[in-house]
């Protein structure tokens, strides 16, 4: 079991440098875990692409189309007063943004606040670091 940022989950939508790697933890991932805003925040990274030129409309609908996919299968931590409680210990000891706060928050909240043993699945480096510093195994090795 592993909790996924979203930052990890751009390029199984999309081919990046990561893909291969990603889609290597997805294979061996039977219950895939986000955070509530997972979709929302990879809608947000693809449609950024478009509008940079970085993606064509047909590759955006195919991307959002895997995403949707994933969005099925996975199960996601919900909003809650625990989860914005973590994160907001969480801006105070970690150099994050809010939404990195929250994605870690959630991943604490799901990992029952004993994150050792668990992975968390990230490309952001400020987020990989904090999320080492809480416990978790941090995914892909680099």
């Amino acid at each position: 079991m592993r909790f996924w940022d979203s930052s990890a989950i751009i390029p199984l939508c999309v081919k990046e440098r990561a893909s291969e790697a990603v889609e290597g933890l997805m294979k061996g991932d039977e219950d895939v875990a986000v955070w509530w805003t997972t979709r929302t925040e990879c809608l947000s990274a693809l449609s950024r692409r478009k509008r940079e030129g970085v993606l064509s409309s047909s590759d955006e609908g195919q991307a959002r189309a895997v995403l949707s996919v994933l969005a099925e299968a996975w199960s996601e931590v919900q909003p809650t007063e625990m989860v914005r409680i973590r994160a907001e210990r969480l801006l105070s000891i970690h150099p994050l943004r809010a939404a990195d706060a929250l994605q870690l928050a959630a991943a604490l909240i799901w990992a029952r606040e004993m994150p050792r043993g668990f992975e968390f699945v990230c490309l952001d480096q400020n987020l990989r670091e904090a999320a080492l510093k809480e416990g978790f195994s941090i995914q892909p090795h680099y």
